[in-house]
């Protein structure tokens, strides 16, 4: 079964969004700008903008998405330290794996939305002691909810 058939079966779709951070350009600028390289898993499903600040990620209702980061640099510190998004559209939850001081962030989208959500990463980088905010935001989008059942099975072939 595909991801898309299972979407309509009501199973979670699971996307993960990647962050992958230029640490020293961003402590030398005070800025994510040209030192942030978004990625996500969801291409085949119509996501773009792949290796920019301004990543398009393409969700759907019930979709569950994973944000994670990592250091440009191997010897980097780097986190997520919030996400700021429409809480109508999705509540990012901060996680760290079992046994580690690894942190990722979960959240379920909760709703179609006709236009683009722009969204906010904030990310504690080094040892500096407030986070950097984006100042390009990302976006979650959605087919319009208005496009027929037959169009969305015409467009995911």
């Amino acid at each position: 079964m595909s991801t898309q058939s299972g979407q309509e079966n009501g199973t979670k779709r699971p996307i993960s969004i990647s962050a992958v951070v230029d640490c020293v350009g961003a402590l030398a600028s005070r800025s994510m700008e040209g030192n942030l390289y978004l990625y996500d898993t969801n291409k085949a499903g119509g996501s773009t903008g792949f290796g920019t600040e301004e990543l398009k990620t393409r969700v759907r209702e019930g979709d569950q998405l994973v944000w994670s980061v990592l250091a440009l640099e191997c010897e980097a510190y780097v986190a997520i330290d919030g996400i700021v998004i429409d809480s109508a559209i999705c509540e990012p939850e901060r996680k760290v794996y079992p046994g580690t001081d690894v942190v990722y962030w979960t959240g379920t989208v909760k709703q179609s939305t006709e236009e683009p959500v722009p969204y906010q990463l904030q990310f504690n980088v080094g040892t500096r002691g407030t986070p950097i905010t984006t100042t390009v935001s990302p976006v979650l989008f959605d087919r319009s909810p208005r496009q027929s059942a037959s169009a969305r099975q015409e467009e995911e072939r």
